[in-house]
C-alpha cells in the first residue's frame, strides 16, 4: 500500500552459498537482492574469481557483481570439522545453492540426501553443465562448452549470413540463464514447500537453458528445412551503423513511406511480409541508400518520428551513463576495500517490496564471528577451537 515502508521479501530466509564462477553465485545474489541472509561459504584462500579483471586495488569488480549484499566465512571442506559445523548450520538453513561437478558434495559429505536428513525442508539446489544423472553429467562443462553443443553457435552463424564457422564469444549466455532458471525454480520449491512442509532437491542444467532458448530453431530442426529469417544487423548512415527493425506491416508501410525508396513498393521481394522475411539483408541494402545520406542522429529522430523501431549501436560502458536507465535505477553503488563502483540489479521490480542489490561486497571470511555466533550461538573460545582444529584453514589457524 502507499506510504508504507517497503519489506524485503525473502526477509528471514537463510541461503547457503557454495557456488563459485558464474551461474550459481548469481543465482545466490539475486536471492540476496530480493532479502534472503545469503552465507557465501568459500576457501580459506577465497573463491577463484576474487582474481579475475577488472582488477581495482587487487579487488575484481567482476567478483563484487555477482557477490554483492552477502556474508562471507570461510571454510577449509577437507576439515572434518569444517563439515561438522555446515552440517549444524544446515539445521537452520531454507536453501542452499552449488554448482560443483555432481558429485563433489556427495564425496564432501554435503549431498542432498545427507543434509535433507538433517533438514527435511532444506531446498537444495544444484546448477551444472548436463545435469546430476546420465552418462554426461560428470563432463565438465563452462558456457563456451553448452554454447557449442546446445546449437545456439551454428544458429547465430546462420543467421550472421557472411560466415562459415561459428565466431568466438565471451558472453556467457547459459551461465546467467542457468542462475535465472535456477532462481526461479528455487522460488517455486518455496511455495511448495509451504504447502508441504518438505523441501527438495533443484537440478538446474545449464545445457537445458540453452535449449530453452531455442525457441524457433528446435522446432525448425524438426519440421521444415531451414527457411530465411529476418536478422536484424547493422545498417549503415553516413557516420556509424544503426539497427532498423520493421517487423509489422505497420512499420514497413511507415519505412517505405519515410524513405520514398521505389523498390520498397515495387519489387516483389519486399510485397509482403512471406517475401521480406526471405530477403531481408536485400531489402535493408535498398534501406542504405536512404540511411546512408543521413548521420546517425538524424536517422533516429526520422525513424523514432515515423514510429519505426531503430537504434544506435553501443558500446557497454555508454549504457553506464543512460540518464533513462539511471532514472530508472538499473545501476546501483556498490563497494568493496577498493571503493564504490555500479552494479547492475536484477530486471524487475515490484511496487510493494524491495529488490536492488545489496552495497556491500564481503571480504574473505569477513562475517565468520558474526555469523558463527548469531547462527550457531558460538563463543569466541569456541570459534578458536574450530580455528585450531583447522575448520578454517591453514591461514586462519595460523592467524
Amino acid at each position: 500500500m502507499q506510504g508504507q515502508p517497503l519489506n524485503s521479501p525473502l526477509d528471514g530466509i537463510r541461503v547457503l552459498d557454495f557456488s563459485i564462477m558464474l551461474a550459481g553465485p548469481y543465482c545466490a545474489r539475486l536471492l540476496a537482492d530480493v532479502g534472503a541472509e545469503v552465507i557465501k561459504i568459500e576457501p580459506p584462500e577465497g573463491e577463484e574469481m576474487r582474481l579475475r579483471a577488472p582488477l581495482r586495488d587487487g579487488q575484481s569488480a567482476y567478483f563484487g557483481q555477482l557477490n554483492a549484499g552477502k556474508k562471507s566465512i570461510a571454510l577449509d571442506l577437507k576439515s572434518p570439522e569444517a563439515i561438522s559445523l555446515v552440517h549444524r548450520m544446515v539445521e537452520s538453513t531454507d536453501i542452499l545453492v552449488e554448482n560443483f561437478r555432481p558429485g563433489v558434495m556427495e564425496r564432501l559429505g554435503l549431498g542432498y540426501e545427507a543434509l535433507r536428513k538433517i533438514n527435511p525442508r532444506l531446498i537444495y539446489c544444484s546448477i551444472s553443465g548436463y545435469g546430476q544423472t546420465g552418462a554426461q553429467s560428470e563432463r565438465p562443462a563452462y558456457a563456451m562448452i553448452v554454447h557449442a553443443e546446445s546449437g545456439f553457435d551454428r544458429a547465430l552463424m546462420r543467421y550472421a549470413g557472411d560466415r562459415d564457422r561459428p565466431a568466438a564469444g565471451a558472453v556467457f549466455v547459459a551461465d546467467i540463464l542457468g542462475g535465472i532458471f535456477g532462481f526461479s525454480a528455487i522460488q517455486t520449491a518455496m511455495v511448495q514447500r509451504a504447502r508441504t512442509g518438505v523441501g527438495q532437491h533443484v537440478d538446474v542444467v545449464l545445457m537445458d537453458c540453452m535449449l530453452n532458448l531455442l525457441v524457433y530453431e528446435l522446432q525448425e530442426a524438426q519440421f521444415s528445412a531451414p527457411v530465411a529469417r529476418p536478422t536484424y544487423g547493422p545498417v549503415r548512415a553516413s557516420d556509424g551503423d544503426i539497427l532498423i527493425a520493421p517487423v509489422s506491416a505497420r512499420n514497413f508501410a511507415a519505412l517505405r513511406e519515410l524513405t520514398g525508396l521505389p523498390e520498397l513498393a515495387s519489387d516483389p521481394r519486399f510485397t509482403s511480409v512471406a517475401a521480406r522475411g526471405s530477403n531481408w539483408s536485400t531489402m535493408m541494402h535498398v534501406v542504405e541508400r536512404w540511411t546512408a545520406r543521413h548521420s546517425v542522429d538524424e536517422c533516429l529522430a526520422a525513424l523514432d518520428r515515423a514510429g519505426i523501431p531503430s537504434a544506435r549501436f553501443r558500446d557497454p560502458a555508454e549504457t553506464l551513463h543512460d540518464p533513462h536507465l539511471s532514472e530508472r535505477g538499473v545501476f546501483a553503488d556498490i563497494a568493496d576495500v577498493a571503493g564504490e563502483f555500479k552494479g547492475v540489479n536484477a530486471p524487475w521490480r515490484m511496487s510493494g517490496a524491495r529488490t536492488g542489490m545489496g552495497h556491500d561486497i564481503p571480504a574473505i571470511g569477513q562475517h565468520r564471528d558474526e555469523i558463527l555466533a548469531r547462527v550457531l550461538g558460538w563463543s569466541s573460545k569456541e570459534v578458536g577451537q574450530a580455528a585450531a582444529a583447522g575448520a578454517f584453514g591453514k591461514v586462519a589457524a595460523a592467524s
